[in-house]
């Protein structure tokens, strides 16, 4: 065995390893970008190296940065996680060369399986289903366009390389083909670098079906089950279980199989997912989609079901070890994870960022008395205090609960969800819980277009009355003298002959209209009215135990809240896995916007690059034009103009980075006055 693995990369992955690593009396070393100097999996390891700034082509996705740290601390050995490095058959290659054990599959096999075209050539030969569509290389527009014809519609338009979704286009209608393979090849170009297309039958109730299979250095395979992962927004992954509800034994048995002969065929040691299309109203009708020679962000779900370290048998098989796996693989119980995201779900899931003010995430329980694992675990890549920024992918950490059966799964998940407190920016861990309360899911009825289909339903939550109360409340705390009142007019309201006197707020909450409050009183004992509605009675107080933690009661209900105020004065609240931004607005603000009509500031809706300023000072504009453009994480949101009027103040410039919610510009709207 190794005695210093380096971790070639970052967040709630690299964390993950090194603690398998400690486990093992294995040295760790991570590597980090300037951005990361003091993020969690920095000072969870042993040694740690800076490989370059920010940006990961200038770290963490330069080979000769990485294989110098390894070099430079005597790694035997880099563990590449996934993402980034981890399918780069260069740097595969690189490790080689200089003598360091890549804990991953050989290159050919990383080269074989990474082109999708060329991975569907190889398994078919092994006798494994592939979805029917295009199997040439290279092929032009027009030649994509006959292939499509041959298959029929509805198809698939998928880029050969890469992963993820991006570059994925459905076409329903022969008119819509050009259009789409346009901008699946812009896409795919600027995300891989390589426009070639394929082409596929679109499965109409597709559900997404993978295997995890382990091979050693010596020529045994073995599967470890199979993860549902058809719960997914923009062709991506958010929660993943196993098993899957859907599978008899027998369809198991026979994916299992295919899984392994596809392993075989590409010579794949180590861990990696073997990735099935099934067709949801036909489950024995199941196709080869694609192989990630790698560990998958969902591993933890088969680590619970097989009661197995997936990393510790990577790192075995990596040093030469043979059959390292349990001689009997056998599941037990359930597991479901979730991914917690830096993102607005009612937003098109645009990622969000900002600093963590509050962090308190579920308890884990790992193993009970029997030795049975149960409870819930937390894969984290994230502390209080820390930036999440838009240099990197906005997954914050994962969160898995294992039962004795699907329903106790479950259960355990959404209280620790509801257990969980992240304050500072959006997240979409509200969202998980409304999704896993879905009838259809809670049923096990997946496919991977429910969540799209769902998703005004999963983000159209009302705002909880209570949220503007406690809010008021904590206004009220705040303005509460520190030491013992000596004068009357010290206290909120001031002092006055009769009844207290009424003090008004607008309020801004995020993804809801503003409203007026009127409130007196003091905290502990005050009373609200919204929007001109009767008054509330309300009572806050600063809850014993964290000092972030109040008790409010509103309308008969009690119940706990953590807060905190970011730099900008925005207060964050959250209760039950929900927290929400509330923002006050100051009179002469309110005044200018009600005046401005339709007009106003223009504000950047994610953390990003400003990649386009279509504008100029000064110049008119109609409604519906574009202004500027705001990329994060190879995503693009145009910004267009709200109503006809003039461009002022100007703040955007190309190549700036700009924060949520940061003015970009001004438009002033013709019937501004002007």
């Amino acid at each position: 065995m190794f005695s210093t693995v380096l971790v070639a990369n970052r967040g709630e992955i690299a964390v993950r390893v090194i603690r398998t690593l400690r486990s093992l009396g294995i040295r760790s070393v991570a590597v980090y970008s300037d951005a990361d100097a003091g993020a969690p999996h920095v000072t969870a390891a042993d040694v740690a190296v800076r490989i370059g700034p920010a940006p990961a082509a200038e770290s963490y996705l330069s080979i000769e940065k990485v294989i110098a740290a390894a070099q430079a601390t005597g790694a035997e050995a880099i563990h590449p996680g996934y993402g980034f490095l981890s399918e780069n058959t260069a740097f595969a290659a690189a490790c080689e060369r200089a003598g360091i054990v890549f804990v991953g599959p050989p290159a050919a096999a990383i080269e074989a399986m990474g082109d999708k075209i060329r991975a569907k050539q190889t398994v078919a030969k092994a006798g494994v289903p592939v979805v029917p569509g295009s199997d040439g290389l290279g092929l032009t527009d027009e030649e994509l366009t006959l292939a499509v014809e041959q298959v029929g519609y509805p198809v698939l338009l998928k880029p050969s390389a890469g992963g993820g979704g991006k570059g994925m286009r459905e076409v329903h209608r022969a008119e819509d083909l050009a259009a789409a393979i346009a901008s699946a090849r812009r896409e795919a170009r600027g995300s891989f670098g390589d426009d070639t297309l394929l082409v596929e039958r679109l499965v109409t109730s597709p559900r997404h079906i993978e295997i995890q299979v382990l091979a050693d250095t010596h020529g045994a395979v073995v599967h470890l089950g199979e993860r549902e992962c058809s719960l997914q927004r923009r062709h991506q992954k958010i929660v993943e279980e196993a098993p899957s509800p859907l599978l008899t034994p027998e369809q198991r048995a026979a994916m299992g199989d295919a899984a392994c002969e596809a392993a075989r065929a590409c010579g794949y040691t180590g861990a990696g997912t073997v990735e099935f299309i099934v067709d949801g109203n036909r489950p024995d009708d199941w196709f080869f989609m694609e192989m990630n020679t790698r560990l998958q962000v969902e591993h933890p779900v088969t680590e619970e079901v097989y009661g197995v370290d997936l990393v510790a048998l990577q790192l075995r098989v990596a040093a030469g070890e043979q059959a390292p796996w349990p001689a009997e693989l056998v599941p037990r119980g359930h597991a479901v994870e979730v991914r917690v995201y830096a993102e607005d779900p009612a937003a098109g899931f645009l990622p969000t960022g900002g600093r963590i003010l509050v962090l308190h995430e579920p308890t884990a329980s790992r193993v009970d008395s029997a030795g049975s694992v149960s409870g819930v675990r937390v894969d984290s890549g994230i502390a209080e205090g820390g930036v999440v920024g838009s240099d990197y992918d906005p997954m914050l950490s994962k969160i898995i609960a294992y039962g004795a059966d699907r329903a106790e799964a479950l259960r355990r998940l959404d209280a620790a969800l509801a257990r969980t407190v992240l304050l500072g920016l959006g997240t979409n861990i509200g969202f998980l819980r409304a999704l896993l309360a879905d009838p259809d899911v809670r049923a096990g009825n997946l496919d991977t277009g429910l969540v799209g289909r769902r998703l005004d339903a999963l983000t159209g939550q009302d705002l909880p009355a209570d949220v503007v109360g406690v809010a008021t409340g904590i206004a009220l705390l705040d303005l509460e003298p520190s030491g013992a009142v000596v004068d009357p007019f010290d206290i909120p309201g001031g002092w006055r002959i009769g009844e207290d006197a009424w003090t008004v707020r607008r309020l801004e909450v995020s993804g809801h209209d503003p409203v007026e409050v009127r409130a007196r009183g003091r905290a502990a004992a005050a009373e609200i009215s919204v929007d001109g509605a009767g008054p509330v009675p309300i009572t806050t107080v600063r809850a014993d135990g964290r000092h972030s933690d109040h008790r409010h009661s509103q309308g008969g209900v009690t119940r706990t809240w953590t807060c905190a105020r970011d730099a900008s004065g925005v207060l964050w609240v959250g209760a039950d896995g929900r927290s929400w931004a509330v923002r006050e607005q100051e009179a002469l603000e309110a005044a200018a916007e009600e005046a401005a009509g339709a007009g106003g500031p223009v504000l950047s809706p994610m953390p990003g690059t400003v990649t386009v300023v279509e504008v100029t000072e000064g110049q008119q504009v109609t409604a519906g034009q574009t202004l500027v453009v705001v990329e994060a994480m190879k995503m693009e949101h145009v910004l267009a103009a709200p109503v006809d009027g003039t461009v002022r103040e100007l703040r955007a410039r190309t190549g700036g980075t700009v924060a949520k919610d940061a003015v970009l510009l001004v438009i002033e709207g013709a019937d501004d006055g002007s």
